[in-house]
């Protein structure tokens, strides 16, 4: 995805004590192209689904109807309440991660992690903040209670990381080696190496049920269809594009698609995710990048990251109703919602600098100096009883 890339938790047990509590981004090596929230009322009720079985040890969905239910705004599980509110940006050509304080929309302290930093996710027991170290072949953890790093854990080619729904494996996107490979949630000991013939694994979405998950391959323009619990590629396409290059991963509210953003294309890829049948292109700008739903469940936000704009789509009407362009341009990347829903924080890929976005108005707040390469920049802590990984992809 960038031109500058190179070659290249704590148990869920202690996690779900803690949920019981809450009620209610490039090309190869040497290669890479590099809410409105407003005072909309939450997505209207629909006719109740029949609960599914999910995966053994999942927490159940909060909302049958709709998977980000417990993502509402400022909704903070018990284990995040007392986090510092801080934006956490990885600056993949610095071998930093830039910390912003929202409030004021400065960095306040610059911290060294491991070469080629790509994305800061949390842990999916939402107590840790993982920095993916690709080239240096480790992860840094950060204390967002303290915003100190800890000493960084071996694990090769960790591009992306994503968790199991029960919270039981890391999931490393071993991007260049070609493989998943899962990993115990805290320790980060290797589970099991499953490779794959498709090149660039990536980002990645989750089932309602957690059964299964799809996968991203940006290099060779592929999905991948993998059974979570078998931990097993069950299916595998190539997108009906040449050159595509699929990014992020989202699901729709009601589980019943699976939206991947395509920097080639120009747009999203609309996916049946349990049929996994031929998916349909939703154009929306160019260098389509990273995906981010509103707290409501009522839309969602795309960066445009060839042209410095971002594109809102509609979940129940079905299509695109705006688009915001960044005042002087920019490379809108990956990023965040924040809490309160009021704030879409992105990184600025090759521009060296974050954006921070008005979701009711999609008037750029702040445009902040950063180090280079800003990537998988987490706005933390974010509502939601778990995370699945990415920058905070939370349920």
């Amino acid at each position: 995805m960038h031109t500058t890339r190179l070659t290249r938790v704590l148990t869920a047990t202690a996690a779900l004590a803690a949920l019981s509590t809450l009620a209610s981004c490039t090309g190869a090596p040497g290669k890479h192209k590099d809410e409105a929230l407003g005072s909309n009322p939450a997505v209207a009720p629909v006719k109740e689904k029949a609960a599914v079985r999910g995966l053994p040890g999942m927490p159940p969905l909060l909302d049958q109807n709709d998977v980000y239910a417990a993502d509402r705004p400022n909704r903070l599980s018990p284990v995040v309440r007392n986090f510092p509110s801080r934006v956490y940006v990885p600056n993949t050509n610095s071998n930093t991660v830039s910390v912003i304080d929202p409030t004021t929309y400065k960095v306040i302290e610059t911290i060294p992690v491991g070469t080629q930093p790509q994305h800061v996710v949390p842990s999916w027991d939402l107590k840790t903040l993982w920095v993916n170290n690709d080239r240096g072949n480790t992860l840094t953890p950060i204390d967002p209670k303290t915003g100190k790093a800890g000493k960084s854990v071996d694990v090769h080619d960790p591009y992306n990381l994503y968790f199991t729904p029960d919270g039981k494996y890391a999931i490393v996107m071993a991007s260049l080696d070609r493989e998943l490979v899962f990993r115990d949630a805290h320790t980060m000991k290797r589970a099991k190496t499953v490779p794959v013939s498709c090149y660039g694994v990536n980002h990645a979405d989750f089932s309602p049920d957690g059964r299964y998950f799809i996968v991203s391959c940006e290099f060779s323009g592929e999905l991948l269809k993998v059974d979570t619990e078998k931990m097993k590629v069950v299916a595998q396409e190539k997108l009906p594009y040449d050159g595509a290059m699929p990014q992020d991963v989202k699901i729709s509210p009601d589980g019943k698609r699976f939206y991947i953003a395509d920097m080639v294309a120009d747009g999203v890829w609309v996916l049946d995710g349990d049929k996994f049948t031929r998916p349909t292109l939703l154009h929306t700008g160019k260098g389509a990048h990273g995906l981010y739903v509103s707290r409501d469940s009522r839309e969602m936000y795309i960066s445009n990251r060839g042209e410095g704009t971002i594109s809102v789509f509609d979940f129940t009407e079905n299509k695109l109703t705006q688009k915001w362009r960044l005042p002087d341009g920019g490379s809108p990347d990956m990023g965040g919602v924040s809490a309160d829903g009021k704030v879409l924080w992105l990184s600025g890929r090759y521009n060296s600098e974050v954006y921070a976005i008005d979701t009711r108005t999609g008037e750029q707040l702040a445009r902040i100096k950063v180090g280079s390469g800003p990537h998988g920049l987490a706005v933390y802590p974010q509502p939601g009883r778990y995370s699945l990984g990415h920058t905070g992809v939370f349920r």
